[in-house]
């Protein structure tokens, strides 16, 4: 499978790169939220920018802007579900808002992410295909997918209890956005451009820091609704899902790049979720 060279594009609210962790100034909390807003979405935060992208200080408090992102979305969930529409098409429709909030970035990724990783034949190859804004046969099945997982277990789970759809899918995509940082503090870049090049190596101590965050709020956020068992074992699908993607890079490509950092974040999202569902059953 081939695809044409790169065609330049903008990409949703990444506007403020710039010398990433290299740059030793100190960004504070909430600056480093606010860029964990534009960097992830496009929610209003205002006219004035960040001079530069310090993705170490926006991977520490990332949970809290996970938090507003979410927020819409899980809303719209309930909201619909109590209203008496159908489990499957509320869950279509919050999906839907949260790909306007969100730029559908993850799912960019995840589709630009399948089509270099299973459609070139050498490393060179497939960076290059990974690269390009457009989507072939794996990069659109790689929408498609996800989406219809997503669909699937969100339905599953507000039939059978609409305010713990809400809580569970929210404490997912809070762990699933931090969770999936892991990827950049493993791997290497495996190209010398692009935004993970250009923010660096992600130190340990911003990475689990922002992941410990993630695992506090997801606790209050999922266990009252959920049960305590639920959440462990949603932890630890993730776990697994997340060691098993970095293997997979480590195989395929001998780093990571921001597509497949994007793409660990929809892993994380539907293994905790599948877990939920399937405990939903018991």
């Amino acid at each position: 499978m081939t695809k044409s060279p790169k065609v330049s594009a903008p990409e949703p609210r990444n506007d403020n790169r710039g010398n990433g962790s290299q740059d030793q100034t100190k960004t504070n909390v909430v600056d480093a939220i606010l860029l964990g807003l534009r960097f992830y979405s496009r929610l209003p935060t205002g006219e004035t920018g960040h001079d530069r992208f310090d993705f170490a200080a926006m991977v520490r408090p990332l949970a809290f802007p996970s938090l507003v992102i979410g927020a819409g979305p899980a809303f719209a969930l309930l909201f619909l579900t109590v209203l008496g529409m159908p489990s499957l098409f509320a869950a279509t429709i919050a999906l839907g808002l949260w790909a306007v909030i969100t730029g559908a970035m993850a799912e960019d990724a995840f589709a630009d992410a399948m089509d270099g990783l299973f459609g070139g034949q050498t490393v060179a190859r497939k960076l290059e295909i990974m690269h390009d804004s457009r989507h072939g046969t794996y990069g659109t099945l790689g929408i498609v997918i996800p989406f219809a997982l997503r669909v699937f277990c969100l339905g599953a789970l507000a039939a059978a209890a609409p305010l713990a759809a809400a809580a569970i899918w929210l404490g997912s995509t809070v762990l699933a956005r931090s969770g999936a940082t892991w990827i950049a503090h493993q791997l290497p870049p495996a190209r010398a451009d692009g935004i993970s090049a250009q923010a660096g190596s992600l130190p340990a101590r911003s990475c689990y820091f922002g992941i410990g965050l993630a695992v506090f709020v997801s606790f209050f956020l999922m266990v009252p609704l959920g049960g305590l068992g639920r959440w462990i074992v949603g932890i630890a699908f993730a776990t697994i899902a997340l060691i098993l993607w970095r293997q997979l890079l480590v195989k395929i490509i001998g780093g990571q790049t921001g597509d497949t950092i994007g793409a660990a974040q929809l892993i994380l999202e539907i293994a905790i979720l599948s877990s939920f569902m399937f405990g939903m059953g018991q």
